[in-house]
């Protein structure tokens, strides 16, 4: 197999599609900042240098065919002047233009007519501070000839005070803030329960960069990664059902359960989006599902945390078909090779340095379980530091869900939760 590729970023994510990659016989190259990054180890080389540094990206190009992101946080404007030298990223720049941020993925979401939370932008909860009432201006004695126009400042006897935020109609009590750039993880959202709140949010970051969304009573979170080769063909893995602890992934079911029907039109979401845009690569899709239906509430233009499971319990990986397309290989298939699986985040649950090689060993001695580690140095509260998978047995959903819990409840006892924290 010929050719190789290049991966800007060098966390867990490039260090599976870097193992992904060597079980296929290709190479992978990373730019990431430090050595001690957790792909750098597996990588055939590394570029070091900053994920934004363009001199690390054009360097990084020199050796491979393609280049592909672990992230979305991308300057594309500085990344042009490199595709316009000749360099290949996959997903193709234009295709990523809107999905950089939730702000313009919200305005695709709009103009594909694919449901989703309603927003605004932050800045709209400002009214303009009150200004002069309009009214004739004094007129000056004399006139041009007599030197009598003389400029006039108006001055307010008390100047106004800023109006206070208030919420366009058809929006309540509470919203989700969220970032446009740069969240993930829990990081870069808020819930607003009053204006209070909102108040206090408004003086701590820039509303410009800030969008309100509906809060969504939903019954289920759900995630579909779906693919798409160069030559426009489309395949999805299964819909799975996530759970979040303190805004941050804590485990993944799959396949969900939820009907044939909600899974169908989950598909075709991720394929319209895929085809909308030209997509060639790995795109998750994560929704919201309660009586409102099935509403899109997030999209990450590369491999996905929902898709972990994948490496176990799927014909292909999510992370070998960002290879094979990469490569220009035909999709592989995305069926389950079991009944289903668990994937648990190995979330920090301390503040320390520690590899916590008894709990991996524990964990790993769970019968079908494989646990993936992925070598950082340290280890704070809910921070990624792996994860475990589950292969379950159980046919029907039911069932199936009731062994999921249970072996939940196994993986608990061994590796705790990091605690709760405030909303």
């Amino acid at each position: 197999m010929s050719g190789s590729i290049g991966v800007v970023g060098g966390g867990q994510l490039a260090l599976m599609l870097a193992e992904a990659a060597r079980r296929l016989g290709v190479e992978l190259h990373v730019q990431t900042p430090l050595a001690t990054d957790p792909a750098a180890d597996l990588a055939t080389s590394v570029v070091l240098a900053p994920i934004d540094d363009l001199a690390g990206t054009r360097a990084l190009a020199a050796l491979c065919q393609a280049i592909s992101f672990e992230n979305e946080w991308l300057n594309l404007d500085a990344l042009a002047a490199l595709e316009a030298e000749g360099v290949v990223f996959l997903p193709r720049l234009q295709a990523l233009q809107p999905l950089v941020s939730k702000r313009s993925q919200r305005e695709l979401l709009g103009r594909l007519q694919l449901a989703s939370p309603r927003w605004i932008p932050l800045k709209a909860v400002l009214a303009p501070p009150a200004g002069l009432a309009p009214g004739p201006l004094p007129q000056p004695e004399g006139g041009p000839a007599a030197g009598g126009w003389q400029p006039v400042i108006l001055q307010p006897a008390n100047p106004p005070e800023p109006a206070a935020p208030h919420l366009p109609e058809g929006f309540s009590f509470p919203l989700m803030a969220k970032a446009a750039t740069g969240g993930y993880d829990g990081r870069g959202t808020a819930c607003i329960h009053d204006e209070e709140e909102l108040a206090a949010l408004l003086e701590r970051v820039p509303p410009e960069q800030w969008l309100l969304e509906e809060f969504v009573a939903f019954e289920q979170e759900l995630a579909l990664v779906a693919c798409r080769d160069r030559d426009g063909n489309v395949r999805a893995f299964p819909l799975v059902q996530t759970h979040q602890h303190n805004r941050v992934c804590d485990w993944v079911l799959a396949p969900a359960p939820v009907s044939h029907a909600v899974q169908a039109r989950a598909r075709n979401v991720a394929a319209s989006l895929l085809t909308a845009l030209d997509y060639a690569g790995v795109l998750s899709v994560e929704f919201f599902y309660g009586s409102a239906g099935l509403q899109v509430n997030e999209l990450a233009p590369r491999t996905h945390n929902s898709g972990h499971y994948t490496i176990e319990a799927t014909v292909t990986s999510q992370f070998e078909q960002q290879v094979r397309i990469v490569q220009g290989l035909d999709l592989g298939d995305t069926a389950l090779k079991v009944p289903g699986a668990l994937m648990v985040n190995l979330l920090g649950f301390e503040t320390a340095a520690s590899s916590y090689e008894e709990q991996r060993r524990a964990l790993a001695d769970l019968p079908g379980a494989s646990v993936h580690w992925y070598g950082k140095r340290e280890s704070s509260p809910s921070r990624k530091l792996g994860h475990v998978t589950v292969l379950l047995s159980e046919q029907q959903p039911e069932q199936r869900l009731q062994e999921a819990m249970d072996r939940l409840d196994q993986v608990r006892a061994i590796w705790p939760l990091p605690p709760e924290e405030k909303p």
